[in-house]
């Protein structure tokens, strides 16, 4: 089966591009927008429309094989690639990407995933949406040719068992932490609520005082509209580094401050997403190690995740190698080619390390519904529900493509 078109066109994305640095020198707000200059270079403005690219491959069946480029909502920030403008790198794809696609035979997915993960244009790789999405319009065009879906041709060419039960759905609150925790306790999340603590004064409290009151809050609510007793979503909380700050980057009260908030989640599993950023990898695996394993030290059950500067398969592996975390976010689209997700997962799973499919609320419906078949087929702990910061939208497309998943797996299998 050949590839007979290559085409591409333009899209939103569903949030922003936002300028962490300049957000965290105190960047005010103004409405939805943010008051002042930005930092990050390529940003005209401190937030900004997200965008992205459908890549479309016309199969010689007529069928198409469809992927979005996107980027992180913090492009350019922790060691990522820089702003993705659509508008410049349409005309580059048409350029660079086309004549090398029209007329390709399709092989296996992973073959050609790694023929484009190491091309270069002009000496410098693609950048990392271009790479995330034309991987994810890869699969597609091989599950079509092939007649599949597209976790069954992860599994083939991964030598996975196909699984046909739910990966746990992680919903993320944006700013609305409060009515869209409320949501996900009564559509039975089972991971809760992500938070975006972001903001020392707002968010957490120069003496991390507002967090405690934010998790004692999640528990009594949890208690109050819960279905049943059984329902007991684990606590997974994003504070962007900034846990470090309060304590002037000391890790012996980073940790025990950590510790002291097992008490405040009442038995539910607590998860603290990126507690410091120490603005460097080496550094940021350092210290993240050294809370990790004395919490452990000390008989806490708090588990630390690991985000910033951890984007890449190899920083997965130093993350993992170096015990530095309980679980690592695999940002998807900081990844570039999908097949860094798949193998991500498998090597946190080889190693003892939780994997967490994440992503961003910056992306699109198309690549969501992807990662959904690449965290049921390598089998990850959890995965984001998205895109956007409403909950609502990116909850519906994940679950129901995950019940899809599931529900063609078992009819082919014969199970009801």
């Amino acid at each position: 089966m050949k590839i007979v078109k290559a085409v591409f066109s333009k899209g939103n994305s569903a949030f922003f591009f936002d300028d962490q640095r300049a957000i965290k020198n105190g960047a005010g707000h103004d409405g939805f927008v943010y008051v002042g200059e930005p930092v990050t270079p390529r940003f005209s403005r401190i937030r900004e429309a997200g965008q992205s690219i459908s890549v479309m491959l016309l199969l010689e069946d007529g069928q198409i094989g469809l992927g979005d480029c996107a980027a992180v909502q913090y492009s350019g920030a922790g060691g990522r690639d820089p702003l993705f403008l659509a508008e410049e790198y349409v005309p580059f794809l048409e350029k660079h990407l086309r004549p090398l696609l029209e007329g390709m035979e399709l092989g296996t997915f992973r073959d050609m995933a790694a023929k484009f993960a190491g091309l270069q244009i002009e000496g410098k790789p693609l950048h990392s949406a271009l790479r995330y999405g034309l991987t994810q319009a890869l699969l597609d065009a091989c599950a079509k040719a092939s007649r599949l879906l597209p976790c069954e041709v992860i599994c083939s060419e991964y030598n996975l068992p196909v699984i046909a039960e739910r990966v746990p759905i992680f919903g993320q609150s944006g700013d609305n932490r409060y009515d869209n925790v409320d949501k996900m306790i009564i559509k039975g999340v089972e991971v809760l609520p992500h938070g975006l603590i972001n903001n020392i004064d707002e968010k957490l409290g120069r003496s991390g005082e507002k967090l405690r009151e934010y998790i004692e809050w999640l528990v009594r609510r949890i208690k109050h509209l819960r279905n049943s007793e059984s329902y007991r979503p684990s606590l997974h909380i994003d504070v962007y580094g900034n846990i470090g700050p309060i304590f002037n980057n000391n890790m012996d009260k980073v940790v025990d401050y950590l510790a002291s908030l097992e008490v405040h989640a009442d038995g539910l599993p607590l998860y603290i997403e990126g507690p410091v950023d120490m603005e460097e990898k080496q550094l940021q695996i350092e210290k993240l190690g050294y809370i990790t394993q004395k919490l452990r030290k000390i008989g806490s059950k708090v588990k630390i995740v690991a985000d910033e500067w951890c984007n890449t398969y190899e920083d997965v592996r130093d993350f993992c190698d170096a015990k530095a975390c309980d679980m690592v976010q695999i940002k998807t689209p900081d990844l570039g080619g999908i097949q860094n997700i798949v193998e991500s997962v498998i090597y946190c799973r080889k190693t003892g390390v939780e994997a967490y499919t994440g992503g961003t609320c910056n992306e699109t419906d198309v690549s969501a519904r992807i990662c959904v078949h690449l965290a049921v087929a390598a089998r990850a702990e959890r995965m984001l529900a998205k895109p956007g910061m409403g909950f609502d939208e990116g909850f519906t497309i994940v679950n129901n493509e995950l019940e899809r998943i599931i529900a063609i797996l078992r009819m082919k299998s014969g199970v009801k």
